[in-house]
């Protein structure tokens, strides 16, 4: 049996395609081109009232949407991958700490940057608003740079030391977004580290380049 992943290049699928690399788990993709709101077709919204990518669908039928909630399953579903360390495991706190603010927080501003005449935003005001969006996400990447722990240094360069888990996907793919391939680098050095450190595994590598995150 196999899953079945709804996204799109450079979209929030794309850490779940690299956790279920990680996994050595079957998947089929299914493209929603973002461009042109294929989200928000009415077939689509059948699936993820949201409207949003990814959806994944789990073997056996279950759908599931939101990337923490889906990475955080596929952990579970595959420990033997060791996407994230077991319950009990103070490093899986850890890992969901920084999970859940890049999913409350940093998510929001990329809506805004993306759409924002969603935001009742006219043409005029569009600019300074995905400006201000951009400023915002910024914040919360350079909180994690600050205060989460990372070293900076090649041979410990996850959220957790030596120890890879799919927090560090949903980060480093996440730094890319809203300008991050040129202002993360630039800015951020330690995150920019974790991120080569992820591009680099076997089985991401070729996902994080069919996504184009450079």
């Amino acid at each position: 049996m196999k899953y079945i992943l709804y996204g799109d290049k450079g979209s929030g699928s794309g850490p779940v395609e690299m956790a279920l690399a990680e996994a050595g788990a079957e998947v089929e993709l299914r493209e929603v081109p973002l461009e042109g709101d294929h989200q928000r077709r009415a077939d689509y919204l059948e699936l993820n009232p949201m409207g949003r990518l990814p959806t994944l669908v789990l073997p056996g039928g279950i759908v599931m949407t939101e990337s923490l909630a889906i990475l955080v399953t596929l952990a579970d579903l595959h420990p033997e991958a060791g996407l994230l360390p077991p319950p009990g495991d103070l490093g899986r706190a850890t890992a969901l700490r920084w999970m859940a603010l890049l999913a409350g927080e940093f998510y929001p501003h990329v809506t805004r940057y993306d759409y924002p005449e969603r935001f009742g935003i006219g043409p005029d005001q569009a600019q300074p608003v995905k400006w201000r969006a951009q400023e915002m996400g910024q914040e919360v990447l350079g909180i994690i740079e600050r205060h989460a722990g990372l070293t900076g240094n090649a041979a410990a360069p996850f959220l957790l030391g030596e120890r890879f888990s799919v927090a560090d996907l949903y980060l480093a793919v996440l730094s890319r977004w809203m300008g991050g391939r040129v202002w993360t680098p630039e800015n951020l050095p330690k995150l920019e580290v974790l991120a080569r450190a992820v591009a680099a595994r076997p089985a991401v590598a070729p996902v994080w380049e069919r996504h184009g995150l450079g």
